[in-house]
């Protein structure tokens, strides 16, 4: 997990002028795919690991440069889709779906009968974690016997989500293809569609291999890595492939700034020196449509959450416009909504989704995520003073508030803006336990933290305009619209 080790700039440091340089697609990507590695509870730097190497094989196998431009998107957004299926999981397993996940990258699990002592392990830790030995071992006999179908919806939801995405991004057609199919197996016995060989996407099959070799050498070394993509040659992954790869290790051509003692800033500039093709500035429209994108991707983690971003957007924009702030500003703010929760992306749905109180390490977990939006974002040059004001949205006038415990002089008023609209998004949202709560209701409790807590101008500036932000909204998206989501089940509770 990467974590803001060192006290960074408050708000309160940053003048009222917008950042004057647009990023690039390359730029915002990149950084945003440490929140996808997040997601799947992989070493940070999955995604730009497997991009590395996935574009060398690409290049010594010949592809032309157009075609690895493709491939170099696909790897970084290859997990667009994960978040999608993560309460899914959780109610699989009934315990920490980041870690299965992270444990079934190691996994043979095309061969059920020829369980792996590792996996074994795995399995019984996550499985139910503080259940009864009856109670774990009756659940993972379950899970083995339904392994198949839960594949097949497991990755059917995170694919069928990242090609929407991705679509959604403009990036191509052969991208969200290549994406779609990345599970696929070269004997047929992969998911969603059980292609097999020459019919799987030749992108699909780079990134099969690309995070593969990644997953295994963090975890067991390059050595591992190899014998172990040698030995599903043919089954799971293109043999020629394979070769070139094999070609490529010998050589001492493959593993640059990929190996697990390389550090991660080397890779990160390694990755964006790779495709200069790409790199037009975006517009303000491009720029506010990722935004939003991947504030989709953060509200799919939980069937409870699927509109919250938007919604703490929707309040913070009201909000500023009924304080008169500047149109810079309001760009800042409405971007900074979007993506104030990037870092939840890091947090199991056994915590987001648990129906009880929660524990002490819990707590601890969570007060982590403002600080890990705020580094994620903070690589993005453009989206520095972004980047705070996302770090700072639970802290309290008081330095009641976390991470840092930040008190009014340290907090602008747009970070002080987007506390109050997170908390009014979270109490207007509904939850399994409650129906969400009545403006009349929610100002009862809001009122108790204003001014010690609560910035006095903002709340009332919310109160002002509660009334029309209250409507509810009924029912889940349609599922052909981009923002389908799973559907609630019983027993799942979002946390505030």
């Amino acid at each position: 997990m990467i974590i803001c080790k060192i006290m960074p700039p408050t708000s309160a440091t940053y003048n009222n002028q917008a950042e004057a340089n647009q990023p690039s697609l390359q730029e915002i990507l990149v950084a945003l795919s440490f929140a996808l590695d997040l997601t799947e509870g992989a070493v940070p730097g999955h995604a730009i690991r497997s991009c590395l190497l996935a574009v060398r094989l690409a290049m010594a196998t010949g592809l032309e440069q157009d075609f690895i431009s493709d491939l170099y998107y696909a790897c970084l957004l290859k997990d667009v889709g994960c978040s999608n299926n993560s309460a899914r999981m959780c109610q699989i397993v009934g315990g920490d779906d980041r870690a299965v996940k992270a444990g079934a990258k190691l996994a043979d699990w095309t061969r059920p009968l020829r369980p792996q002592f590792s996996t074994v392990k795995m399995l019984w830790q996550q499985v139910l974690p503080g259940a009864s030995i009856l109670e774990k071992g009756a659940r993972i006999a379950k899970i083995a016997a339904t392994q198949h179908t839960n594949h097949r919806d497991l990755i059917e939801l995170r694919c069928d989500r990242g090609a929407i995405i991705i679509r959604k991004l403009g990036l191509g057609n052969r991208v969200a293809v290549g994406v779609r199919y990345l599970a696929e197996h070269w004997n047929g016995g992969g998911y969603p569609s059980g292609l097999k060989g020459a019919d799987i996407p030749v992108i699909s099959r780079l990134m099969g291999i690309a995070q593969h070799l990644d997953a295994f050498c963090m975890a067991q070394g390059p050595q591992v890595a190899m014998d172990t993509l040698v030995g599903r040659s043919g089954r799971w992954f293109d043999p020629d492939l394979t070769a070139a790869a094999v070609t490529l290790d010998k050589s001492r051509r493959l593993w640059q700034n990929c190996l697990p003692n390389d550090p991660v800033e080397e890779t990160r500039a390694a990755i964006l020196r790779l495709n200069p093709e790409r790199q037009a500035q975006l517009s303000a429209l491009d720029i506010d449509a990722i935004c939003e994108t991947f504030a989709g991707v953060v509200d799919a983690k939980s069937p409870f959450t699927y509109r919250h971003s938007v919604g703490v957007m929707d309040a913070a924009v009201a909000i500023g416009n009924v304080m008169g702030l500047a149109p810079d500003r309001m760009q800042l703010l409405r971007r900074a909504a979007l993506l104030h929760d990037v870092g939840k992306l890091s947090i199991s749905n056994t915590i987001l989704d648990k129906p009880t109180k929660l524990t002490e390490a819990e707590l601890g977990i969570i007060q982590i995520h403002p600080g890990l939006s705020a580094e994620i974002l903070g690589h993005i040059t453009a989206f520095r003073e972004i980047a705070v004001v996302t770090g700072e949205h639970h802290e309290k006038l008081d330095g009641s508030g976390y991470p840092h415990g930040l008190r009014r002089n340290e907090l602008s008023l747009e970070s002080r803006l987007l506390a109050v609209a997170d908390i009014y998004g979270a109490l207007s949202e509904k939850r399994p336990y409650r129906e969400a709560l009545l403006p009349s209701r929610i100002t009862a409790i809001m009122d108790r933290d204003v001014p010690a807590k609560l910035d006095g101008k903002c709340y009332e500036a919310l109160r002002s305009i509660m009334v029309d932000l209250s409507q509810p909204f009924e029912g889940f998206p349609d599922p052909s619209t981009d923002l389908w989501f799973l559907p609630a089940f019983d027993g799942v509770e979002a946390f505030i």
